[in-house]
């Protein structure tokens, strides 16, 4: 094992790099997501999708009016 210290080190700096990069993408999820299904609360980001969604998923309701 002639690499044996400059490998620990190596993973060392590999693992300061990639704790610096990487971030929780939740928080950045949940500002996108602004509408929700009122009858199973699923997270939408918007209109549209919450028209697919009733469509798909509650074929005998109607989707809410689209709201300001």
């Amino acid at each position: 094992m002639t690499r044996g210290k400059q490998k620990i080190e190596a993973q060392k700096r590999n693992a300061e790099r990639n704790q610096k990069g990487k971030g929780s993408q939740l928080e950045a999820r949940a500002v996108g997501l602004k509408v929700i299904c009122p009858i199973c609360k699923a997270q939408l980001a918007n209109q549209n999708q919450l028209v697919d969604h009733y469509a798909s998923k509650h074929p005998k309701e109607k989707p809410p009016a689209e709201t300001s």
